[in-house]
């Protein structure tokens, strides 16, 4: 008897544990960070549909340059540069970095930088690259959101190429908002305000430098041009998620 009870509690113990999930996910369902809508257990925080019309870039697939290199021909030498999505506004890609951006949504950022992790997995664009460098927030920014996004998407690439996070830049000072500003005014604003932590006392022979969006690319360049004074010999390739079309 006490067998046949034990061996019963043993079976209700497994079965919970197996679908515990389950019935979480009936309970409390996951729902979309951009429409609300249901999510899967396999994908909990981007909904099929909203998935589905992700516009990809597969520049991934080229073997010529692609408009993320051209864009900063002339400015900054840059091995590469790299997007994951195309930018259009009222797009699902404009929803997602909205979400990513400004509604918490920190979870999503890991894992659209996993997407770019798994797509670039086995390609050139990872070739020799030894740390991942997030464009780093002013401190009363992160402060403010309570993350920086270019961090969390960093983690998600990291998590699937084993290449470190490495805080290599500082921000000096907090600049105004990119949204309206045209190409010089970007330019302008962006200049100087980046430093390098010398806290970090390895050196590295080539880094990425990750950010959400690419539209001018004045803050990535100011970026890579501090990193190239300090280290003249350091190369720089630019991923992000997604590049203004």
């Amino acid at each position: 008897m006490i067998n046949l009870l034990g061996f019963k509690l043993y079976a209700a113990y497994d079965f919970l544990h197996k679908n515990w999930n389950g019935f979480l996910s009936l309970l409390y369902p996951s729902t979309c960070e951009i429409c609300s809508g249901e999510t899967t257990e396999i994908a909990p925080f981007i909904c099929f549909g909203c998935d589905n019309e992700l516009d990809y870039t597969h520049y991934e697939r080229s073997v010529e340059h692609t408009p993320c290199d051209e864009l900063f021909w002339g400015r900054v030498p840059i091995q590469q540069a790299y997007a994951l999505l195309f930018f259009r506004t009222g797009s699902s890609t404009q929803k997602v970095l909205h979400a990513i951006k400004y509604k918490g949504a920190k979870e999503l950022a890991v894992e659209f930088g996993g997407r770019l992790g798994s797509r670039l997995a086995n390609t050139r664009y990872l070739e020799n690259v030894d740390a991942i460098v997030p464009i780093p927030l002013h401190s009363k920014k992160e402060f403010s959101r309570g993350y920086n996004q270019s961090e969390l998407i960093g983690r998600g690439l990291a998590d699937k190429s084993g290449i470190p996070v490495v805080h290599l830049l500082q921000r000096k000072r907090h600049h105004a908002s990119q949204t309206k500003k045209d190409r010089f005014d970007r330019w302008d604003n962006v200049a100087d305000i980046f430093m390098v932590n010398h806290r970090v006392k390895a050196h590295y022979s080539h880094v990425v430098l990750v950010d959400d969006v690419l539209t001018t690319g004045a803050t990535l360049e100011a970026a890579a041009r501090t990193l190239i004074e300090q280290y003249p010999t350091i190369k720089v390739s630019i991923f992000t998620l997604a590049i203004a079309k």
